[in-house]
């Protein structure tokens, strides 16, 4: 059986999501972050074009794209330690982007309430990274 549905972030950004009942789950979760990390796209957008933010703007979406990127990355790691590195490295970017989150809150580029989802949004990532790390190092 195939559950599917559209999906709209808060951003805007419009994903297709795809998930089979006894699909691999790696697809499922990969599927998740892409809709977490595709909202920094959208922040970036709108801190540049609505509060002319311009530094914090590009370090939130290199930090915040680059956990993707180390995500997919790990996934064609060259032994399970490169793999538990690869994840390692994306906790330390999702970290970087929880400290871009905060420091945009503080500074009210951000209203509260929407900082306040977004940082639990990247707490749950992270969340979700510190057990992929802690199981794929387990397995060794």
């Amino acid at each position: 059986m195939k559950n599917e549905e559209w999906v709209v972030e808060r951003t805007g950004v419009l994903y297709y999501d795809s998930v089979r009942e006894g699909e691999d789950e790696r697809k499922f979760v990969e599927d998740e972050i892409f809709g977490v990390l595709s909202t920094y796209r959208g922040l970036y957008r709108y801190l540049t074009e609505q509060k002319k933010e311009y530094i914090l703007s590009k370090q939130i979406l290199r930090s915040g794209t680059s956990i993707g990127a180390n995500i997919y990355e790990a996934n064609y790691g060259q032994s399970k330690v490169d793999f538990a590195a690869k994840l390692q490295i994306a906790l330390k970017e999702a970290a970087e982007t929880e400290y871009w989150l905060l420091l945009l809150t503080q500074t009210n580029y951000l209203e509260e309430s929407m900082g306040k989802s977004l940082n639990e949004d990247c707490l749950e990532l992270k969340r979700l990274l510190i057990s992929s790390v802690r199981t794929a190092r387990d397995q060794k």
